[in-house]
């Protein structure tokens, strides 16, 4: 327990995380595979008695906000602001709770990370403020219920998230990746192979998840797609909304899932009203019962590939953790193979990549990196690549000369954007007064 005085200002560090593998596929239920990084998001807190959560950031691009402790917190999902985030915490805290009047607090965030470069700074911000909120109320949680609350309270903001951010936010240690499993939730530790460092280098292409549909859109699709292979197996559909779910009704392996895939979901678009006749509902049901508030508009779904991903990626996390624990001589060599893959998964069948992501991906293989691929949501942000610890000089002066330097806008970010990170180099939280 922080204890927090009117005097005492208590500073809460969350580290940020990259994903090893196991991209957009913790909505699906699946186990994902982070890991932390040195980079990290810092909130200095103190109590208040003005009856007020007032927030300000050290970037003065981002304006202050101030909220009344005792009206009811409101989130605009039509205007993501930074504080949004931050009061999705508090928000699920409130609720957690059944708090009416919160604790006053003052509230100062910084970071050491690039905004919207796809490390999960907003989910770590959702973190971070319920934590405090927590704490600034006297409750208490266990680090996994937390968790769970923060993955909830984020979808305030219209974000149809997994709970990987969150998960990893809190129950990351230093000198180890993670295995995430959901339902329950846990993490394992997975130690990664000695002889190779990741870095993390941003393309320099910002991409808010809450501000656009793309990521919801894909949120939806995975659900269609689970309510089509159910009816074609004669499963009940009405209670599966995630495709973990299907291949758990049918006691299915991966590999027979994919079949189905193959076997069931054709390659073209579907229509909506293909998806009405085939599911035996109505127009009405469709767009309350499957789409979200951002994709009403939608009438194309490209279900084959988002499940073919999800099951692919799925497997590919076992895999990339069966490496790790068997510890091979080649260890270094299969586990980039495994995150090759998960890159070209990511960009041609779950098209979540963009071409400046592209680019950086095949430059970094091309400089040396044994694997690399996008890490986060996508549609910009950041690659994450394995590099063999004897070429990380030459690979980062490689990756900046192509990269970097030739582009005015790149090269005036690159100092933070290009970095290296050591296996888990970072612990979930830091707190200090």
């Amino acid at each position: 327990m922080i204890l927090f005085a009117s005097n005492t200002v208590c500073h809460i560090r969350f580290f940020i995380f990259v994903t090893l593998t196991g991209e957009h596929i913790d909505y699906c239920g699946y186990s994902v595979l982070p890991m932390a990084i040195e980079q990290n998001i810092l909130t200095a807190v103190s109590l208040n008695d003005s009856g007020k959560i007032q927030l300000a950031n050290a970037n003065p691009k981002y304006k202050d906000f101030s909220v009344s402790c005792s009206e009811e917190i409101a989130i605009d999902r039509d205007d993501p602001q930074w504080y949004y985030y931050f009061l999705c915490g508090v928000k699920g805290i409130q609720e957690k709770f059944g708090l009416n009047n919160l604790a006053g607090m003052s509230c100062v965030v910084d970071g050491t990370i690039p905004p919207s470069s796809g490390l999960s700074s907003s989910s770590a911000l959702v973190c971070c403020s319920g934590l405090v909120t927590m704490e600034a109320n006297q409750k208490s949680l266990s680090k996994v219920a937390l968790a769970e609350i923060c993955a909830k309270s984020e979808r305030y903001i219209g974000t149809e998230g997994g709970g990987m951010d969150q998960s990893i936010s809190f129950l990351a240690e230093a000198g180890t990746a993670k295995l995430i499993e959901f339902q329950p939730l846990r993490a394992t530790d997975v130690k990664l192979p000695d002889g190779a460092v990741f870095v993390i280098s941003n393309c320099c292409v910002e991409m808010n998840k809450a501000a656009s549909s793309h990521y919801n859109i894909r949120v939806v699709e995975c659900r269609i797609a689970t309510k089509m292979l159910a009816q074609a197996r004669g499963v009940d559909s009405s209670r599966l909304l995630k495709l973990a779910h299907v291949q758990m009704e049918l006691k299915a392996s991966l590999e027979e899932m994919l079949a189905l895939v193959a076997e069931v979901l054709h390659p073209e678009p579907y229509s909506r009203e293909e998806i009405c006749k085939v599911l035996g509902i109505t127009s009405e049901q469709f767009s309350t019962e499957l789409l979200s508030a951002n994709t009403q508009d939608m009438t194309q779904f490209k279900l084959h590939q988002r499940a073919k991903h999800v099951y692919g990626e799925a497997a590919r996390v076992l895999q990339f953790k069966s490496v790790c624990d068997s510890e091979p001589t080649d260890a270094t060599r299969l586990l980039g193979e495994l995150m090759n893959q998960s890159h070209a998964s990511c960009r041609d069948l779950y098209e979540c990549s963009c071409p400046e992501l592209d680019q950086l991906v095949d430059i970094c293989l091309k400089s040396g990196a044994v694997g690399s691929r996008l890490t986060g949501a996508g549609w910009g942000g950041c690659a994450v690549s394995m590099v063999p610890s004897k070429k990380v000089e030459s690979f980062l002066q490689a990756v900046r000369e192509e990269y970097y330097l030739p582009d005015p806008r790149r090269a005036a970010m690159e100092k933070q954007s290009l970095f290296v990170s050591k296996p888990g180099g970072g612990a979930a939280i830091f707190l200090e007064e």
